[in-house]
């Protein structure tokens, strides 16, 4: 008697997902299938890039930003440092 609550305790656990999985493919509906244009222009004469734009104060006179980075070095924690205050039960 015991084989068959396992038995179907099995069939139970393999069937349910499987009908419940195949339920949802059966009920879903397909993509539609993309539109294609009719007709597609292109362009017979590229159009030439813009030029780049032309500074409006000239070189000579143009100032570095007023705060340049610095290379510092921020100091890591100390190795000798006693925190281990939180480490205990």
């Amino acid at each position: 008697m015991s084989f068959t609550h396992r038995m179907a305790g099995l069939v139970a656990v393999v069937a349910v997902p499987l009908g419940i999985a195949a339920t949802s493919y059966a009920l879903t509906d397909e993509p539609a299938a993309p539109r294609v244009p009719p007709a597609v222009r292109l362009s017979t004469t590229p159009t030439p890039p813009a030029p780049p734009p032309t500074p409006s104060v000239p070189a000579s006179t143009a100032t570095a930003p007023s705060t340049t980075p610095t290379d510092s070095v921020v100091p890591g924690p100390s190795a000798t440092g006693d925190d281990d205050d939180d480490d205990h039960e």
